[in-house]
């Protein structure tokens, strides 16, 4: 068994999947509208086989705040995490994301279980940890 896709909420499906073709090699699906229920959505697929889905319907308010993410203050989903093989590859890729811009968050760095990693903002706000 495994998971099928993640899906996400955005107000820009196509800056929302640019970000993840960009910076971790997604591959960006044709757009899938319903009109009758105003629902657009796209899939990105990534070398593993994971998906995302990136959503909108114009009644959704996506911007609930970037002070949001960073409580407890709603069970659910936290963040996505992307594997890149390396601390080198970590540092070079939160380098090159912080120069073009993106917010990062959380320097590279080893978690205290661990883990080498970075976390950066996607275009949503959407917490993004990179790791090896």
């Amino acid at each position: 068994m495994k998971i099928e896709h993640v899906a996400i909420w955005a107000k820009d499906i196509d800056k929302v999947c640019a970000f993840y073709r960009k910076y971790f090699d997604g591959v960006v699906h044709p757009v899938y509208h319903n009109s009758a229920k105003q629902f657009t959505s796209r899939f990105v697929t990534f070398e593993s086989g994971a998906r995302l889905e990136v959503m909108h319907r114009p009644d959704i308010d996506a911007d609930v705040g970037t002070e949001a993410m960073f409580h407890v203050e709603h069970c659910g989903l936290t963040h996505l995490s992307f594997s890149v093989g390396s601390k080198e590859g970590v540092d070079r890729l939160t380098r090159q994301m912080s120069d073009d811009g993106i917010q990062v968050i959380g320097e590279p760095r080893t978690t205290g279980d661990g883990y080498y990693e970075s976390v950066v903002l996607d275009p949503e706000g959407n917490p993004v940890e990179i790791t090896v």
